[in-house]
């Protein structure tokens, strides 16, 4: 990854005609911090010039957020279900996942390779969702951005969104090859 310049900084913010106020704004930091880096006087923490480039991409229209690409409808099953229903879910809809939900906070995942794992135990399909999906689940805001969805996605086959402990939608690996 190439990181800009002070003068690309200056001269993307000039063509966006955004003054060093607007997009300190926008970015979450002080003008003076602006006029400083594009002064070259000041070398930026790396998170504060990736808010900076976020907040002149969101400018320039090219920004993807989770919100644009997350399905709002998500098909989920509860820790208390059996896992024949998870399955029987997952076969209806075509799934090979379900995130699992409680109260509409996300507590796990179960997958057919969960389940295909639990196969040892005795009639798996009667035992609550709990006893075989993992719980390590990703969650982003809604406001998180293609490439920070991207990242999840190297380790999850999918993401849920979540704003204010409240699961808002789902992305998938799908998902952003669509939106690709």
């Amino acid at each position: 990854m190439e990181l800009p310049t002070p003068q690309d900084l200056r001269q993307r913010r000039t063509e966006l005609d955004l003054t060093q106020s607007t997009l300190a704004e926008m970015a979450g930091v002080s003008q003076p911090l602006i006029a400083r880096i594009e002064g070259g006087d000041v070398d930026p923490r790396l998170s504060t010039l990736r808010r900076i480039v976020n907040a002149l991409e969101e400018a320039e229209g090219g920004v993807v957020r989770a919100a644009d690409l997350m399905n709002e409808t998500v098909v989920s099953v509860a820790p208390d279900d059996s896992v024949r229903f998870a399955r029987d879910v997952m076969l209806d809809e075509g799934f090979s996942q379900l995130p699992v939900i409680r109260d509409g906070r996300p507590v796990g995942i179960i997958s057919n390779s969960d389940i295909r794992h639990a196969q040892e135990q005795d009639d798996v399909g009667t035992l609550p969702v709990a006893d075989v999906m993992r719980e390590s689940v990703t969650t982003v805001e809604p406001s998180a951005t293609l490439e920070e969805i991207d990242a999840a996605l190297d380790h999850h086959s999918a993401v849920l969104v979540v704003e204010s402990g409240e699961t808002t939608g789902i992305v998938t690996e799908a998902d952003v090859a669509a939106h690709l």
